[in-house]
């Protein structure tokens, strides 16, 4: 069974004036300078009760970030355990801070952790105060620095193609055509005759003349078979001949 206690959250709240400073807030009962918190309503988370106190106890909306410790203490008798969360304002205040509070002070860590009256809070500021602070520093270097885009990766060039040079369809060659002949023209004046070929002439059957004697006298006639039989030897030459 658990014994009853008090759950409360807040925020150590970082407003980046010319230097960071911390929010602290002064209550209206006692006049007392504190850390802005508050209880949880019902069904609520204590992040979300971080949110809503911070907000209407310095009356600045803020950015949450990391969790950075717990407090506990006793109050009215009775466990009170606050959860604080590391919180950034965020421009310039946009409501009136709640009846409950009745200022609110931007100071350096050193000065704030001096204002606090209670001593639990100024114990708990001194050991989570420097942490809150380098975060803080971290996320607004993180802003202000100008990313550079990385650079792309160069990719290597692809050859150059070799140029493309039309081939041009060869000519189908054609067997010349022989040169015409060259008909020199006679010159004025002049006339080319060539002679005609002779005709041929038939071959006369060669007629063996008549025998002689030495002294140019015709010879005896022969007789007449004999002179037949001449006729006709001679008469077949001249037929194989022609």
């Amino acid at each position: 069974m658990d014994l009853p206690h008090i759950v409360a959250a807040g925020g150590i709240v970082v407003r980046n004036d010319p230097q960071p400073c911390i929010g602290i807030v002064q209550l209206r009962k006692n006049r007392a300078w504190v850390l802005p918190k508050g209880k949880l309503s019902r069904n609520e988370t204590a992040l979300a009760a971080a949110r809503r106190e911070v907000l209407e106890e310095t009356g600045h909306e803020v950015s949450v970030h990391e969790f950075v410790g717990a407090l506990s203490y006793e109050s009215r008798g009775l466990p009170k355990v606050v959860q604080f969360w590391r919180m950034q304002a965020l421009d310039r205040p946009v409501r009136k801070l709640t009846r409950d509070v009745r200022a609110v002070e931007w100071l350096p860590l050193p000065d704030a952790i001096e204002r606090l009256s209670r001593a639990h809070e100024r114990v708990f500021l001194e050991h989570v105060g420097p942490v809150v602070l380098r975060a803080a520093a971290e996320k607004k270097r993180s802003r202000t620095v100008v990313r550079r885009k990385p650079a792309r990766p160069r990719v290597a060039a692809a050859p150059k193609r070799p140029a493309r040079v039309p081939v041009g369809i060869e000519p189908t060659l054609h067997a010349e055509a022989p040169a015409p002949a060259v008909i020199e023209r006679p010159t004025l004046g002049e006339v080319r005759a060539e002679a005609p070929l002779p005709a041929a002439r038939p071959e006369k059957p060669a007629i063996a003349p008549l025998a002689t004697t030495t002294s140019n006298e015709p010879a005896s006639r022969p007789r007449p078979w004999l002179r037949r039989q001449l006729i006709d030897r001679l008469l077949g030459r001249s037929a194989r001949t022609m």
